[in-house]
């Protein structure tokens, strides 16, 4: 069922997120991005079929000497830092050195960083190369900023709305658009937060959940470059249309097994009306 008090005041209107969303999800139809993914080794082959059932062209490219060169040619990039080997770490490095120059927006999911030495560094050295945006569960916002030691493992032990002014201080140093995952999905920009309440939570009974939404976020990004939509709208986009997506799959599916094939299935048959009517989304000041 919608709940219109996440519709945005008014309706929806050719400006409003939820309508951003289903344009951007039509142009990402008609004109597949190619979506640079550099992702832990758990996660690799559900995330392309996530990407490649939305509608986008997945590259799992994450050798040192073709990440950097290949970044440049993708439309969207996705770091992820499930399983960071050293061969990895260095692509990722180089990766967003040439998203960079070559202008093209990428994704640093931080998985699993606070008390975890190597993944935590790493993350701040990207960081710092300022990425588009940023995607995490609270505990992995709270750590980036240096404000929690992080969660159990790849699992959050804080509320997205605990880690709200984290994530504003992070796209306020950063540049970036800081997506943080949960029941209620809050994304902000700084200046502007948009929070998504649709989903299901058998998102989290199955590995790479949260994972290929980043890579969906990037898909997202790379679609929107050129159409004069921003960075908070093109992740506030990716995440209504993933969310909506798993809400349709759990309604079909008895269970995590089921559900990860239905959610496939989901992101292959929804459409731009799917994600109007069926929204949970509203946009506050930050």
């Amino acid at each position: 069922m919608s709940d219109t008090s996440y519709l945005p005041t008014g309706g929806p209107s050719s400006a409003d997120p939820v309508s951003a969303a289903a344009d951007l999800l039509k142009r990402l139809r008609a004109a597949p991005p190619l979506t640079h993914c550099i992702t832990n080794s758990v996660v690799t082959g559900f995330t392309a079929n996530v990407l490649l059932a939305l509608g986008a062209a997945p590259a799992m490219v994450d050798i040192v000497g073709e990440a950097g060169m290949f970044a440049g040619a993708a439309s969207g990039v996705l770091i992820n830092l499930g399983t960071p080997t050293p061969e990895q770490r260095a692509a990722s490095l180089e990766a967003a050195a040439g998203a960079n120059t070559a202008g093209t927006p990428w994704v640093l999911d931080p998985v699993a960083i606070g008390v975890l030495p190597v993944r935590t560094g790493l993350a701040g050295e990207l960081a710092a190369l300022r990425p588009t945006a940023i995607r995490g569960n609270a505990s992995e916002i709270l750590a980036l900023a240096g404000l929690s030691a992080g969660g159990r493992g790849v699992d959050a032990t804080d509320t997205p709305e605990a880690a709200a002014d984290a994530a504003r201080t992070l796209a306020e140093r950063w540049g970036s658009t800081v997506a943080v995952s949960g029941e209620v999905d809050l994304i902000t920009d700084g200046r502007r937060v948009i929070r998504v309440a649709n989903g299901d939570a058998l998102l989290t009974r199955v590995t790479g959940g949260g994972c290929a939404l980043g890579a969906v976020m990037a898909a997202f990004l790379g679609t929107a470059r050129g159409t004069g939509a921003d960075a908070l709208t093109a992740i506030a986009a990716a995440t209504l249309v993933y969310t909506v997506a798993a809400e349709r799959a759990a309604a079909a599916a008895s269970g995590p097994g089921s559900f990860a094939a239905t959610l496939l299935d989901a992101l292959a048959a929804i459409e731009p009306a799917d994600v109007v009517s069926a929204a949970r989304m509203r946009e506050v000041a930050a």
